[in-house]
């Protein structure tokens, strides 16, 4: 009970703006996905339940990444074939995942655990990619082909060739609906990666346009379903997008004045140890604390009798 009222008084809507401030400027700075930074910061930091930090960061990230969709749609960064079958993958996955969570795992006592352990592990990947960007490109760059091909103006062969590996995409949209779901994580970096190594000669800024908007579909879908099982904070969600919108706008604006490469070294490493960290000492069910108010009621009662 202490801790609970003692939780109460020393978070309000000044350090959840603060958190949204830190959370977009990074974003806007290096495009590291708000959900590897905002999850993490609820749970660590404010000791938010892990599921009500999940199911809130998803609906954050769909709404602060559906402005930079609308510049890629504008922009005509956006490979809808590719967008389409990630979605045919994920969508469903994403609500069977949620099925399963409510109707199975959602009464269990390895709940908490088993969502800060999947949690931790996608963590530590997404600050391994992080650290490690540079190494991973050239590792991909292996499987581009030496031709010099214009995907961006050639859309037809980008759509025969996203029809051509559909079983593919399908399959990693389901991968990143299960563990977005479960995590809040992964659907930027590791959809990149992925799209990156499928399709090598496609210009990286249609994969990231294509990523955005699928990202946005996925995390609404996933935020949607935690939000019917109560699973989300509206009153966070908003101080954290009053804080995040216009951090995001900044940091985007002064990215190229910032030496991006530190920072996002700096941020792998913070996540790489919250990964693990989350690994090992997983959120755990606290225990019942027992009534004994009503007990001694009761036998008062009893006695009196």
């Amino acid at each position: 009970m202490f801790f609970d009222i003692w939780h109460i008084t020393m978070f309000g809507p000044i350090e959840f703006i603060l958190a949204g401030v830190l959370v977009g400027f990074c974003v806007g700075i290096t495009g590291v996905g708000g959900g590897s930074l905002m999850t993490p910061i609820l749970i660590s930091l404010f000791r938010i339940e892990p599921h009500i930090a999940i199911g809130t960061d998803l609906l954050y990230a769909a709404i602060s990444k559906f402005c930079g969709s609308m510049v890629h749609a504008k922009k005509m960064n956006i490979v809808w074939p590719i967008v389409i079958w990630l979605a045919v993958g994920s969508i469903p996955a994403s609500l069977g995942t949620h099925w399963v969570l409510e109707n199975y795992l959602s009464q269990s006592t390895s709940y908490k655990a088993v969502l800060t352990t999947v949690l931790g592990f996608m963590l530590t990947l997404t600050g391994i990619s992080i650290v490690f960007r540079g190494h991973i490109e050239r590792f991909f760059n292996k499987f581009r082909k030496n031709e010099t091909l214009d995907m961006t103006q050639d859309l037809e062969k980008v759509n025969f060739s996203a029809k051509d590996k559909r079983a593919y995409i399908v399959i990693m949209g389901i991968v990143l609906g299960v563990f977005v779901t479960l995590s809040s994580v992964g659907a930027g970096a590791f959809g990149i990666m992925a799209l990156v190594l499928m399709f090598p000669n496609l210009p990286m800024i249609r994969i990231i346009g294509s990523d955005v908007v699928h990202a946005v579909l996925l995390t609404l879908v996933a935020g949607l379903g935690h939000m019917s099982s109560g699973n989300v904070d509206l009153h966070l969600l908003g101080w954290l997008l009053v804080g995040s919108i216009p951090a995001i706008v900044v940091g985007t604006l002064i990215s190229s004045r910032l030496p991006e490469k530190i920072i996002r070294k700096i941020l792998g490493i913070t996540l790489f140890a919250l990964g693990i960290n989350f690994i090992l000492h997983p959120v755990k069910v606290k225990p019942v604390e027992k009534p004994t108010t009503a007990m001694i009621l009761t036998v008062e009662k009893s006695n009196n009798g």
